[in-house]
């Protein structure tokens, strides 16, 4: 992890993303005054599950996998984080630690700010105070989700959802399988690695997805949305 100052030639001078234009000049300065440039490189922590949040992150470009880690040394992916998207949401409404883990997947720019400020700027700012609690509202409906697939779908549906999740990601990360691991392919569909390579290749010989190396080509979305449609 490094600290980006104003004369490195990585940093970004101002705060572009559309989520920050529903504040006022006044809290804009407030922001700014209150955040930290940072970039991590791949394979850096950008949260850690159960450590003291102080702050909010904002990725600003690059992708990191956010997962929980248990107590049995595994892990369960929860999603992908991309630019724009915000971590350690829940430091601003309720809890004083990371209640999951990030890392980085590629090399990612992020802010770091204050978490009072943010609390601050939802208290007197409605708008931009609806706008996050409608991401931490969003975010919670997709956990839900991958939690009922979980509970109730067999180990076919599951990695048909990884799958179209993941190829849903390609438009703005084409590399994004081939930043992933099997394991990591197998986290996400919360079943052993070598359940998911062996489900893998039978997709590829029913001719759902084709296979290079790392990479996960679809060939058949709808063969595949029917097989996540049944679990």
């Amino acid at each position: 992890m490094k600290t980006i100052f104003e004369n490195d030639r990585e940093f970004l001078c101002d705060i572009q993303a559309p989520c920050f234009q529903d504040l006022l000049p006044e809290e804009l300065e407030m922001v700014r005054a209150s955040k930290t440039q940072v970039l991590f490189r791949k394979g850096d922590n950008l949260t850690k599950q159960g450590a003291f949040a102080s702050y909010v992150l904002f990725i600003i470009n690059g992708i990191a996998r956010q997962y929980l880690e248990a107590d049995n040394k595994r892990s369960f992916n929860l999603r992908i984080l991309k630019p724009g998207d915000f971590a350690g949401l829940s430091a601003v409404f309720h809890e004083n630690v990371f209640n999951y883990s990030s890392v980085a997947l590629t090399d990612c720019q992020a802010y770091l700010i204050e978490k009072e400020t943010m609390a601050r700027l939802v208290r007197e700012n409605g708008r931009f105070g609806f706008s996050l609690v409608k991401r931490y509202c969003e975010q919670n409906t997709f956990l839900l989700t991958t939690l009922r697939n979980m509970m109730y779908k067999q180990m076919n549906g599951r990695l048909a959802d990884t799958l179209l999740y993941l190829d849903g990601l390609k438009a703005e990360t084409p590399e994004i399988f081939q930043l992933l691991s099997r394991k990591d392919i197998a986290d996400f569909t919360g079943i052993s690695t070598e359940s998911t390579v062996k489900l893998l290749k039978t997709f590829e010989k029913d001719r759902l997805i084709d296979l290079h190396e790392k990479d996960v080509k679809l060939l058949n979305y709808d063969s595949l949305t029917e097989i996540s449609r049944k679990g």
